[in-house]
């Protein structure tokens, strides 16, 4: 009965806290092999996560370029257009200017 005692009730009074067993530093350590084995695995499966972000990043420039191309190629073809549109402008009032020198020479 002492035991029992001795259990349920503890001396300091911090009956609230589950009751610790011994001490024993060595009882949790894991032998070197499976250290390794796991150190291993921890590294294959972060060297798979880099290379799926690599590629995932590859993937995202790649997208990218290609907006960034598509965007210049309309730049580049609305400046042209804005040039021929301006040529031709120009060459409309170079026609009239003649026109209006060849009127008054008829006249």
């Amino acid at each position: 009965m002492s035991t029992l005692t001795a259990l349920s009730l503890r001396k300091n009074g911090k009956q609230w806290h589950t009751p610790r067993g011994a001490f024993r530093p060595t009882s949790n350590l894991t032998s070197y092999a499976s250290r390794i084995s796991a150190q291993k695995s921890a590294a294959a499966t972060k060297f798979k996560e880099r290379e799926m972000k690599a590629d995932k990043e590859e993937e995202r420039q790649r997208r990218i370029q290609g907006i960034k191309d598509r965007r210049a190629a309309k730049e580049e073809k609305e400046r042209y257009e804005k040039m021929a549109e301006r040529m031709h402008r120009k060459r409309v009032e170079r026609v009239r200017r003649r026109e209006k020198r060849n009127k008054l020479l008829k006249s």
